[in-house]
C-alpha cells in the first residue's frame, strides 16, 4: 500500500565527553577515576577468615580457622551467574503442582487473547467485513486484529488489506490503528513502508507520541535518510529526554555511516544525561568501519583519539560494575587484535579460586575493600541503612540504642548470624532450633567468636525452638533478641561492619532493599562489592550428623580491570545471570612486548 490510499481518506486523531583515559589505564594503581589499587594479597592482611585478619590494630594468624573453612565450601558462590536459575528449576522439580497450576494459568491467558486468528492471505473488504461480524467484540476489531497479524508475524500484504477495508467502511484511519501498523512494518524492516507512514503522520497530526518517535527513528537510522532520524531526536529533546535505545539506533547509524564525530557527540551527550548505554551502542562503536576505510571514517577525529575513546569505554563500564554480553566481548576482541602497531593477543579465560586468570597467569583484583573504601561504605550504611528516616519502624530508639552498646561491650566479632533465616533453611519447620544449632555447631569448631541475632519469640519453649538447643546455642555464640516486629538486617549489618572488614555474615537474604537505600551508585557498588567478599550462605539443607557446607565467597573482584599491558574484561555468555549475579568468564587481552 502506497501512501496514495491512505491520503484518499480522512484520518481521525485518536491519541496523541568522557575525559583523557590514556594515562589513567593501570587501574592497579589508586586511581580515583578508576576507584583502583594495587593489592599485595600475601601483606594486606584483608583475606578469607582463614588467613590474616586485622583487628583493634592487631594481628590475628587464624590459618587452622581458614583451611577448616575452605574445607566445607562449595566451589560456586550464590552470587555466581545462573545460581538463582539453578535454584529456581530445582525448586520447580520439588514442588511440580504449583508449577503446573502456574502454567496452566499462563496457556489460559494465551488463549483468551489470541482469540483473532489471522488470515493467511490479504482479504477483500467484503471478506474483512464477514470475518469482523462474526466477531463478538467488534468495537476494536481492526486494532486487536493489528495487534495479532504483529504477533504472529503476518506478511505486510495482509496487514494492507486490513487497513484498505477500515479506510472504505470508516472513511477515517485512526492515529492508534496507523501506530500499530508502524510497529508491523519496522519489525519487519518495510522501511520503505515506513517512509510513506511517516509522510501521512507528518502531515495529518500536530505531533508524534513518544512510540511513533522511537520507532521512526529505528527505522531511518538503518537507511540512506539516517539524518533525519537525528533531526526526530532533537526535536524529541526538546519535550523529554531521549531514551537510551533512541541514542543507540542514531549513534549506530552514524557509525555505519562513517561519522564518528556526530556518533561520539551523542554518546556524550547521552553520558551527561545520567543515562545507561544500552550493549548495541558499545557494539556499534567498537565495531566501527573496516580497517581500509578508518582514516577515511574519521573526519574530525583521528584514530589516536578513537582509540582513547573507546578505552575510555572500558573505563566506563568498570566504574559502573557493566558486563558486555558475549557479541559485545567478541567485537572488544577483534578491535583489540586490530590495532595498528600493537601486538595484542586475546583469549577466552576463567579465574582459578584464588584469583588468577587461567590464560595469561595474571592475579586479578582482590574482592576486599581498602581502608579507605570501607570507611566510606561503613559511613554510608549507618546513616542511610540502620540510622535511615525509615529506621524506627524497624526498631525503637531504645532497641537500637541497646544493641550498640551491647556490641560495644563484646570483642569484634569474626561472623554475625541471622538467626531466624538460618534457621528456615529446612522445610521441617520442628526442627528451627535444630538446623540453627547445627551452623553454629559448624562455625563454633573453628574457634570463630559469633555472633547469633534472634526474636524473643525463638526464647520460648515450642516444637519449633526447643529450650536445649536454644541453651546450647547461648552456651557457644554471645545472643541478641529483638522484639518481634524488629527487623533483623539493621542489627546484623551493624554489628558486621562495627566489627571489622574481617567480618562476615551468615544469611540468605541478598540485602536488596538496603542495597537501594544507599544515596549513589558509587556506594551501591562498594557495598556489592564488601557483600560478595563477606556474605556466607548455607549450601543445600542441613542434615542431622552430617557437616555443614558454605557456598564460596570468591577472593577476586568481577570488574573490568587492566595493568596497562592487560586487560581482563568479564563478560555475559549466557542469559540466565540475575542481576545481582556476576559473570564467570573473562575476555584475556595481553600484549605482547
Amino acid at each position: 500500500m502506497g501512501s496514495t490510499l491512505l491520503l484518499k481518506f480522512r484520518i481521525c486523531f485518536i491519541s496523541p565527553q568522557l575525559t583523557s583515559t590514556a594515562r589513567f589505564l593501570c587501574t592497579r594503581d589508586i586511581k580515583p577515576n578508576l576507584e583502583g589499587r594495587q593489592i599485595d594479597r600475601k601483606n594486606s592482611g584483608q583475606t578469607r577468615i582463614a588467613n590474616r585478619t586485622i583487628r583493634h590494630g592487631t594481628e590475628d594468624v587464624n590459618t587452622k580457622k581458614s583451611s577448616m573453612l575452605l574445607q566445607t565450601s562449595f566451589p560456586k558462590s550464590v552470587f555466581a551467574a545462573g545460581t538463582a536459575k539453578r535454584t529456581a528449576e530445582l525448586m520447580k522439580r520439588k514442588a511440580p503442582a504449583v508449577f503446573e497450576e502456574e502454567e496452566q494459568h499462563q496457556e489460559e491467558q494465551k488463549r483468551m487473547t489470541g482469540k483473532y486468528q489471522p488470515p493467511e492471505r490479504p482479504l477483500l473488504p467484503a471478506e474483512w467485513k464477514d470475518l469482523k461480524e462474526s466477531q463478538e467484540n467488534r468495537e476494536r476489531f481492526e486494532i486487536q486484529m493489528m495487534n495479532t497479524l504483529f504477533t504472529c508475524g503476518s506478511e505486510l500484504n495482509i496487514a494492507k488489506s486490513l487497513l484498505t477495508f477500515v479506510a472504505m467502511e470508516k472513511g477515517t484511519l485512526s492515529y492508534e490503528l496507523l501506530l500499530r501498523y508502524l510497529t508491523l512494518c519496522v519489525k519487519g524492516g518495510h522501511d520503505d513502508e515506513v517512509f510513506d507512514i511517516y509522510k501521512i503522520m507528518r502531515g495529518s497530526f500536530p505531533s508524534l507520541d513518544t512510540g511513533a518517535s522511537s520507532l521512526f527513528i529505528k527505522s531511518f537510522g538503518r537507511t540512506a535518510r539516517w539524518r533525519e532520524a537525528v533531526e526526530i531526536l532533537q526535536e524529541i529533546k526538546q519535550v523529554f529526554t531521549p531514551s537510551p535505545r533512541n541514542y543507540s539506533d542514531v549513534i549506530a547509524a552514524a557509525v555505519h555511516h562513517r561519522d564518528a564525530t556526530t556518533a561520539w557527540g551523542l554518546y556524550d551527550e547521552l553520558i551527561e544525561k545520567g543515562l545507561s548505554p544500552h550493549q548495541e551502542t558499545w557494539d556499534a562503536l567498537f565495531t566501527g568501519v573496516k580497517e581500509g576505510e578508518r582514516e577515511k571514517e574519521m573526519g574530525a577525529m583521528t584514530e589516536s583519539e578513537q582509540h582513547e575513546r573507546l578505552l575510555g569505554v572500558l573505563v566506563y563500564m568498570r566504574n559502573n560494575q557493566i558486563y558486555p554480553q558475549q557479541n559485545v566481548a567478541n567485537t572488544i576482541k577483534s578491535w583489540f587484535e586490530s590495532l595498528n602497531g600493537q601486538k595484542w593477543t586475546a583469549a577466552w579465560s576463567t579465574a582459578t579460586p584464588k584469583g588468577v586468570c587461567r590464560c595469561c597467569g595474571s592475579e586479578l583484583e582482590s574482592i576486599q575493600l581498602s581502608a579507605e573504601e570501607y570507611q566510606e561504605l561503613k559511613d554510608r550504611v549507618m546513616t542511610d541503612v540502620i540510622q535511615g528516616r525509615d529506621v524506627f519502624n524497624k526498631t525503637t530508639p531504645e532497641e537500637l540504642e541497646s544493641f550498640k552498646a551491647f556490641v560495644k561491650r563484646k570483642p569484634a566479632f569474626d561472623v554475625v548470624i541471622d538467626g531466624l533465616n538460618v534457621a528456615n533453611i529446612n522445610k521441617d519447620k520442628t526442627k528451627l532450633s535444630e538446623t540453627l544449632l547445627a551452623v553454629v555447631l559448624e562455625l563454633e569448631r573453628q574457634a570463630l567468636n559469633i555472633l547469633v541475632l534472634g526474636r524473643k519469640h525463638m526464647l520460648r519453649p515450642s516444637k519449633s525452638w526447643d529450650r536445649h538447643n536454644m541453651i546450647l546455642i547461648q552456651q557457644k555464640a554471645h545472643c541478641f533478641f529483638t522484639e518481634n516486629i524488629s527487623e533483623d538486617d539493621p542489627f546484623l549489618l551493624y554489628a558486621t561492619l562495627h566489627s571489622g572488614n574481617h567480618c562476615r555474615f551468615v544469611s540468605r537474604d541478598l540485602m536488596r532493599d538496603h542495597k537501594a537505600c544507599l544515596p549513589d551508585g558509587v556506594t551501591r557498588r562498594l557495598f556489592f562489592k564488601w557483600q560478595r567478599g563477606h556474605q556466607l550462605v548455607v549450601a543445600g539443607y542441613v542434615a542431622a550428623g552430617r557437616r555443614v557446607n558454605f557456598l564460596s565467597i570468591p577472593c577476586f573482584d568481577t570488574i573490568v580491570q587492566t595493568t596497562g599491558n592487560t586487560w581482563h574484561v568479564p563478560y555475559d555468555d549466557t542469559g540466565d545471570r540475575s542481576t545481582y549475579e556476576v559473570p564467570q568468564r573473562w575476555l584475556c587481552l595481553t600484549k605482547k612486548h
